[in-house]
């Protein structure tokens, strides 16, 4: 989902902050499970934004980055795999998948969720120093309900 696209962005139903929050951290655990190796994720929560070209006091959207460093360097790889696998499940659809023009040519792929109104991209930085993966949940336009404000983060 592009920012500066709002065709692209579904939307997500009506729902207060907190509980769009919880979704998007819930699919985020998901994500991670489907890494099937051990490791660790890095702390920083999910933020909220306006929607684009939404009105930014009724409309929002939850991104969640987050870096994903396996135990075992060796992994980085494994993990990335059985992405490409879970990502292709269930109500997920793998969307694109390509290596980004930096040096290292780096792995990427986009999945989308329609049912839960949610898309995933990941990075794989296997060339790095310290493997990990750069994951970001990001939401469908959701609208906060009736007589609540948004609380952006």
């Amino acid at each position: 989902m592009s920012d500066d696209d709002t065709s692209n962005i579904p939307l997500a139903g009506t729902a207060g902050t907190d509980d769009a929050v919880a979704a998007v951290k819930a699919v985020s655990s998901q994500v991670y499970e489907f890494t099937g190796v051990p490791g660790k994720a890095s702390q920083p929560g999910p933020g909220v934004k306006a929607c684009p070209g939404r009105d930014p006091e009724k409309y929002f959207q939850v991104y969640h980055p987050w870096n994903f460093a396996p135990k075992s360097p060796a992994d980085n790889d494994v993990a990335m795999k059985h992405l490409k696998e879970k990502l292709s499940t269930g109500d997920w659809v793998l969307k694109d998948e390509y290596r980004d023009n930096s040096p290292n040519k780096n792995l990427n792929l986009v999945a989308d969720n329609d049912a839960k109104k949610m898309s995933v991209s990941v990075v794989a930085y296997s060339k790095d120093d310290v493997p990990s993966l750069g994951i970001q949940v990001v939401s469908g336009c959701y609208q906060v309900p009736e007589g609540q404000t948004i609380k952006h983060s």
